[in-house]
């Protein structure tokens, strides 16, 4: 994986844990807030921390804002800043600017604005959340649209010691597994597959993640379901 630069502009819950996440996968990332606290408590986590006026460019621009690849805006309880950052990013230059939204209308501005993607976290948690509740089979869920998603599922017991070919599930429910996730018996941790080849075997307590459309994956679960 290539290091990247990152700037992320907003330090609460969201920017924490992005900051934090991208830092601890090597790259480089510029922490910016305007509350001393946020930015100390991160200060021996990211390349730099800065405290500072985000709705100030020349501040932006001698923390170095100007060189990121990409930068995150998680200013999301004032919107005005929010969009106000924004459009001082796109001044400056740049590009790849991924932004959190709080409301409806303020994802559509965002959008107007040119960002290249609006996030929503509470709304997407809430969403993965009641899935996780409706169909308890499945671990995790990301929607990718309104027809297809992504899921990851435990491997039934009898899918055990069969290849992906074997299992067959594109053929029989038009699903594509794209990654085997794998409990290390070693201190490496998990191991991901991604891309299994049809001859990859599943494992007991294998995790697999699952590609394709809503009403395929919901018969999948069905069929999990019964088994139980």
């Amino acid at each position: 994986m290539a290091k990247r630069s990152f700037a992320v502009i907003g330090l609460g819950r969201f920017g924490s844990a992005i900051s934090t996440t991208l830092a601890e996968l090597g790259h480089d990332v510029i922490g910016v807030d305007g509350s001393d606290e946020r930015v100390r408590a991160l200060a021996d986590v990211l390349t730099l921390a800065v405290q500072l006026d985000a709705t100030d460019e020349k501040a932006l621009l001698k923390a170095g804002i100007k060189d990121v690849d990409v930068a995150v805006v998680s200013i999301g309880e004032n919107i005005e800043s929010s969009l106000l950052v924004v459009t001082l990013l796109r001044e400056i230059g740049i590009k790849n600017i991924i932004a959190k939204a709080v409301t409806p209308l303020h994802g559509r501005i965002l959008d107007k604005l040119g960002v290249s993607r609006v996030v929503f976290p509470e709304r997407e948690t809430a969403i993965r959340l009641a899935h996780s509740l409706v169909n308890p089979n499945v671990l995790d869920y990301i929607e990718l649209s309104s027809e297809f998603s992504i899921v990851d599922v435990p491997a039934p017991a009898d899918f055990a010691g069969k290849t992906l070919k074997e299992i067959s599930l594109r053929s029989r429910f038009g699903l594509t597994t794209i990654a085997i996730k794998r409990g290390s018996r070693t201190t490496d941790g998990p191991v991901t597959n991604i891309a299994p080849g049809p001859d990859d075997v599943v494992q007991e307590g294998d995790v697999l993640s699952l590609l394709g459309s809503n009403e395929r994956l919901g018969q999948l679960d069905r069929m999990l379901k019964a088994k139980k």
